[in-house]
């Protein structure tokens, strides 16, 4: 898939974010790479053997004090080729897109992976 389709297709998944969620996100940036770096496959060393198709690096808002300020927007990475690798069809691309902008989010939120199984959200 070209790079302007798989942007657009994040472009749409946060378009499509209730408004009361685009709202409140707060100092945070979405990015496209190809793949995570090193450093972020070691900072997930316990998920060794998954491939890793979205990661949110940042404070979580309901970790944020007042002390908050002065920092680095939080980022949320989608890994286009880990996410072409896993989807055989535009149409799964597309979904997986949806799915992994909405959980990186959650974790913006600061629900975490355990919370998220908790509510069946995969």
């Amino acid at each position: 898939m070209k790079r302007t389709e798989f942007e657009k297709l994040v472009r749409e998944a946060l378009e499509d974010l209730p408004e009361f969620f685009r709202m409140k996100m707060e100092n945070v940036g979405v990015v496209i790479e190809n793949s995570p770096t090193r450093k972020q496959l070691k900072e997930l060393s316990d998920e060794r053997g998954e491939i890793i198709i979205g990661l949110y690096e940042g404070v979580p808002l309901s970790e944020r004090t007042h002390l908050y300020g002065m920092v680095l927007p939080d980022k949320i990475t989608l890994f286009k080729k880990n996410i072409e690798k896993t989807c055989r069809s535009k149409a799964e691309i597309k979904k997986t897109v949806i799915q992994t902008v909405k959980h990186e989010i959650a974790h913006h939120f600061g629900i975490s992976d355990k919370r998220l199984e908790e509510l069946g959200a995969y």
